[in-house]
């Protein structure tokens, strides 16, 4: 019987997001001062108490989920986990759960992953499209017959639930043939470019400089990584999935079927939402599943 803590990505947000635990809590209080000031401007201050336009920025939001989760894991529980695992940007949440990355330098990787994927959005124009009932394999074979475009699965979320990702040419394509080919329903997702695709590439090569410049220690358990979904606990190859992760799948239902299988029996969201709660349940419905945030 173990217990994992899972950590969620970028959509998860919500205005208001984390101030119960600044409220509440002496340590929260202490961690957002100190993330306001490794930042350089008040982001307690849009999550508070700022405007939906203003969180939606990939700048913002994906230092803000950061915090949320990390600080709720770090005030709400003293359960050790056995092993983490985060969707996307959530991995760095994990790898402090984990205590592979401190507090300090996992927002720091976080911020200039998130001003790299923003300025790697504006250079090539593209998007992400959810596609439900359809299976996975088709989802692939469709995708790679688009060979005048760039389109990719890239969030394998839960069966019959997959996210593709690519120019915006080549979703509409993809789109319409996966309909055709019958996809219950295709939906264009409100993100700001081609997360976990190819196009990704410039934002690569600017986090991959400040990951290797960064300390990575020996993690207390197991992470189960995007890339590889399995476990994990040699630095050296955490470092390698985490750059791979950018341009690479999230493999999210490979993962938790992965972490099953190695003996989870209760998996526990910490951050915002309760999107992965429900994504687990979708993948097996005889695990336990609670949130804390």
């Amino acid at each position: 019987m173990k217990h994992a803590f899972i950590f969620p990505g970028q959509g998860s947000q919500f205005i208001g997001m984390g101030k119960n635990l600044y409220d509440e809590d002496e340590q929260a209080q202490l961690l957002f001062d100190k993330a306001n000031e490794i930042l350089g401007f008040s982001i307690s201050d849009v999550m508070f108490f700022g405007t939906a336009e203003e969180l939606k920025q990939t700048n913002v939001t994906q230092p803000a989920i950061f915090l949320h989760s990390v600080i709720a894991f770090k005030t709400l529980t003293t359960d050790k986990p056995d092993m983490v695992a985060g969707h996307s940007l959530g991995e760095f949440s994990a790898l402090v759960a984990n205590e592979c990355l401190s507090f300090e330098d996992a927002l720091k990787l976080v911020s200039i992953r998130a001003k790299a994927m923003q300025k790697a959005c504006e250079v090539n124009p593209s998007t992400m499209a959810a596609v439900l009932a359809l299976d996975d394999k088709r989802v692939e074979e469709i995708c790679a017959s688009i060979t005048n475009e760039i389109v990719v699965a890239a969030n394998y979320n839960c069966p019959g639930q997959i996210v593709i990702s690519g120019s915006i040419k080549g979703i509409d394509e993809a789109c319409k043939l996966l309909k055709e080919a019958g996809a219950k329903r295709t939906l264009i997702l409100p993100v700001g470019g081609a997360f976990h695709s190819p196009l990704m590439q410039p934002a690569k090569e600017e986090l991959t400089k400040a990951i290797e410049e960064t300390a990575f220690k020996p993690p207390i358990c197991p992470v189960y990584q995007n890339v590889v979904a399995k476990a994990v606990k040699d630095s050296t190859e955490i470092k390698a999935n985490l750059i791979s992760q950018l341009t690479g799948p999230v493999r999210w239902t490979q993962t938790v079927e992965q972490m099953i299988a190695d003996g989870a029996t209760r998996f526990t969201e910490a951050g915002p939402g309760k999107v992965l709660q429900g994504l687990v349940q979708k993948i097996n419905k005889e695990v336990q599943v609670d949130g804390i945030g």
